[in-house]
């Protein structure tokens, strides 16, 4: 799994939890659905940290809480 596909299933974990829709999500956090739709995809292949900050926000959660998950533990290195 790369990062930004870590990205989106971390998003749609924390959805999940909250019992939330992806739309939901993007209304309460001032993200447009589209950007998030895109963070989900494969439209956006670099979700930024801005964007993800305030999908924090939206759910009342911290940077350091997002990334704080196993789903980051196993990522492929970027690098090649």
């Amino acid at each position: 799994m790369n990062t930004k596909e870590a990205v989106a299933q971390r998003i749609i974990e924390l959805c999940n939890e909250r019992n939330i829709a992806t739309n939901a999500l993007a209304n309460i956090s001032g993200v447009s659905p589209s950007t998030v739709y895109s963070m989900l995809n494969e439209k956006s292949q670099n979700p930024g940290v801005v964007s993800i900050k305030k999908l924090c926000d939206g759910l009342n959660i911290s940077l350091r809480e997002f990334f704080d998950s196993p789903i980051f533990d196993d990522i492929e290195q970027e690098i090649k």
